[in-house]
C-alpha cells in the first residue's frame, strides 16, 4: 500500500501529529509507504515530493505548523491543474491521498474522489467551522493562546483605566472569540453570526464604566460585520486587501483598530487595541490538539487500506468517526446560540 499525504490552506497546531500518525500507522500496521506533498495541492501538481518513514516523521509531535508546507493552491484554477493530479496519481503509483485541510482543501478533494481518485480526508481549522465534527484539531491551541492573552491584557487596562479592543481570527465565525472570551472574561465579545450596532457597544461600555469598573476588555472576531451607521456606507467586512486569493476570499483584518477608534470617540474612555493575527495558530500544540491530531491520522490511513474513500474523520463526543467528506463543504458550522447567550450574561 502506498499512501500520499498533503497539508492545505492555513497552518495550525497538530498538523504534524496528523502526518506523524498517518506514516506510523500505514507503516507499523499495514507494511506500506507514504510520500508526502509539499506545499499542498501545489505538490502533487508539481510532483514535489518526499518519502515519509518512521525517522522522518520522529520528534515532530510538538512541533507547531507543517514539516510538508502549505499553501492555497486551487488545481482548478490552474490549466490543466487536475488533469497534472490525476497522472500523478497514477505515475506514484498511489492506493490513497490523506488531505489535511480546510472546507477549501476538502472541497478539492471531493471533488476529486467525484472523479475516481481514492481520496480521504481529515478536517483542519483553527476557527472550528467545519460542519461533522464537534471539533478540529488547532482550536483548543487557537483559545489557550487566546485566552492567554486576555488574561495579560487585563492587568495593563486596568492600570491605566483603558478600553482594549482584542481582534481574533474567525472568518465565518465567532468560536475562538467566544471560547476565549468566555474563559478570560471579557466584557464584550462581537461575532460574525451577530450583528451589532455601535451604540449598542458604546453603551455597554458606558454602563459599566458607570458602575465603577475603570477599564473593559472587548474581543472581537476578524469576520465580525462593522455596522454601517446613518450615512456611512463603509459597513460590513473590514479587510487589509480586496484582492482575493486561489479560493475566492479576501484577507480580513482592521475590524479591531476602526472598532477602537469609534468606541474612544463616542465613549470618551481611551481605547488601545492588540491584533494577535498568526501568534493563534502558530507554536506548540496543546495536548488536546495533539491527540485529537494523532486520532484522526491514524483513522485516516485505515480509511485507506479499507477503501472508503470519500470520507473524512470526525470527531462525535470522545469518538473518533468516518463520516462523508461532503459534510465539511454543505455548511459552514456556526457558534450556537445557546453559548452566545452564555457569553452574553457577563457583557458590561
Amino acid at each position: 500500500m502506498k499512501v500520499g499525504v498533503l497539508t492545505g490552506g492555513g497552518d495550525c497546531p497538530g498538523l504534524n501529529a496528523v502526518i506523524r500518525a498517518v506514516v506510523r500507522r500505514t507503516v507499523a500496521k499495514y507494511g506500506g509507504e507514504v510520500v508526502g506533498f509539499r506545499y499542498g495541492w501545489a505538490g502533487v501538481i508539481d510532483r514535489n515530493a518526499l518519502p515519509l518513514g518512521t525517522d522522518e516523521v520522529s520528534g515532530i509531535l510538538p512541533r507547531g505548523g507543517t514539516i510538508l508546507g502549505t499553501s492555497r493552491t486551487n488545481p482548478y484554477k490552474i490549466p490543466e491543474g487536475p488533469q497534472k493530479i490525476h497522472r500523478a496519481f497514477a505515475e506514484e503509483g498511489l492506493d490513497g491521498l490523506v488531505a489535511v485541510g480546510g472546507d477549501d482543501t476538502l472541497g478539492v478533494a471531493y471533488r476529486l474522489f467525484q472523479e475516481g481518485l481514492p481520496v480521504v480526508g481529515v478536517p483542519k481549522t483553527i476557527d472550528n467551522d467545519i460542519s461533522g465534527t464537534d471539533f478540529t484539531f488547532g482550536f483548543d491551541t487557537a483559545v489557550a493562546i487566546a485566552t492567554e492573552a486576555i488574561d495579560r491584557l487585563h492587568t495593563t487596562a486596568e492600570s491605566h483605566n483603558r478600553v482594549v479592543v482584542l481582534e481574533v481570527m474567525g472568518r465565518h465565525t465567532g468560536w475562538i472569540a467566544v471560547k476565549a472570551g468566555i474563559a478570560g472574561g471579557a466584557d464584550l465579545i462581537l461575532i460574525p453570526e451577530i450583528d451589532f450596532t455601535l451604540d449598542e457597544v458604546s453603551e455597554i461600555i458606558r454602563r459599566r464604566h458607570g458602575r465603577g469598573k475603570n477599564f473593559s476588555i472587548v474581543v472581537v472576531a476578524e469576520g465580525a460585520r462593522f455596522p454601517a451607521e446613518e450615512g456611512d456606507q463603509g459597513g460590513g467586512l473590514v479587510v487589509q486587501q480586496s484582492s482575493t486569493d486561489a479560493f475566492g476570499h479576501v484577507r480580513l483584518g482592521g475590524i479591531g483598530n476602526k472598532l477602537a477608534v469609534e468606541l474612544e470617540r463616542r465613549t470618551g474612555f481611551e481605547t488601545r487595541v492588540t491584533v494577535l493575527g498568526y501568534t493563534q495558530r502558530g507554536g506548540t500544540p496543546t495536548a488536546f490538539d495533539r491527540v485529537l491530531g494523532t486520532r484522526f491520522g491514524v483513522l485516516a490511513a485505515d480509511l485507506v487500506q479499507w477503501k472508503q474513500f470519500g470520507k473524512m474523520a470526525s470527531v462525535h463526543g470522545d469518538k473518533v468517526l468516518p463520516i462523508e467528506m461532503s459534510h465539511a463543504i454543505e455548511t459552514v458550522k456556526r457558534v450556537d446560540t445557546e453559548l452566545y447567550e452564555v457569553a452574553r450574561t457577563f457583557f458590561g
